[in-house]
């Protein structure tokens, strides 16, 4: 039987197409998916972003029910997005409006670049909006989520107070002292048999400030912390964030209150 004859073009030819799946595949998986990771602006219409405040940077947080948030680098936006393929458009933005000191600069581009995208680009971890002639209108990096932002739209209640001195107080009802850190710097609060509303910052890394509270009036009854907790308030100058739980501590040493996330049936 003669030898089977092999066209050494047509194995060139599959090899080939073999590696450029492999290269198409392997780029497809490099990156993080668009929905879940942290995008942070880092060039605005055409221009890179100043360097700017990691507990205020302006970014993106995609969702995967459609909603989209984040920052414009002042104020806190919310919406819905749209995708189909590389066709990408945003619904109305809705936002804090809070008066920044220092603004960046970055607020009126980055609305823009939201309201005139029609396209993105995935490639590794950048991220690329384009308007719809194609022209490049915001560029993003995937990357870590700085921790202050990560307290913004979380809820805490108290599991214990110590202080200096080495004393621990518990309150009776944990669901009756929680916090909630809202987006763009504002708060809600239970002090017991009171509630109240007021703003919080983050300066720096595991700095925290909290503004006054506007409170209702109820008399609380004995034993209770509330009296305690609104003296101490605008004491609180450090946070962090360990094993789920947060830890306020208050300044020259003056004690700390521990929190666990806010349980989901409370009322």
């Amino acid at each position: 039987m003669p030898p089977a004859i092999i066209d050494t073009r047509n194995v060139a030819l599959a090899v080939l197409l073999t590696l450029v799946g492999s290269i198409a595949m392997a780029q497809s998986g490099a990156g993080p998916p668009l929905e879940g990771t942290y995008w942070k602006a880092v060039e605005l219409a055409g221009a890179p972003t100043p360097v700017q405040d990691p507990t205020r940077e302006a970014h993106l947080e995609f969702h995967a029910d459609g909603r989209v948030s984040g920052s414009d680098g002042c104020n806190r936006l919310a919406g819905t997005f749209q995708r189909n393929g590389d066709r990408l458009t945003f619904g109305q933005m809705i936002g804090t409006q809070m008066a920044c000191i220092d603004p960046s600069g970055n607020e009126a581009p980055f609305r823009e670049a939201l309201r005139v995208a029609g396209r993105l680009r995935l490639a590794g971890d950048r991220l690329e909006l384009m308007d719809a002639n194609g022209t490049r209108v915001a560029g993003f990096i995937a990357t870590r989520q700085p921790p202050t932002a990560a307290l913004a739209g979380t809820s805490w209640q108290l599991i214990k107070f110590e202080g200096g001195d080495g004393a621990t107080l518990r309150p009776d009802n944990s669901a009756k002292y929680t916090i909630q850190l809202l987006a763009g710097g504002s708060l809600t609060t239970r002090i017991d048999c009171n509630r109240g509303r007021g703003t919080w910052e983050s300066s720096g890394p595991n700095q925290i400030a909290f503004g006054p509270l506007a409170l209702t009036r109820a008399k609380c009854p004995p034993g209770s912390l509330y009296d305690q907790m609104v003296k101490q308030w605008g004491n609180m100058r450090s946070f962090v964030v360990k094993d789920g739980h947060l830890f306020l501590s208050l300044k020259a040493d003056g004690g700390t209150y521990e929190f666990e996330p806010v349980k989901k049936n409370n009322p």
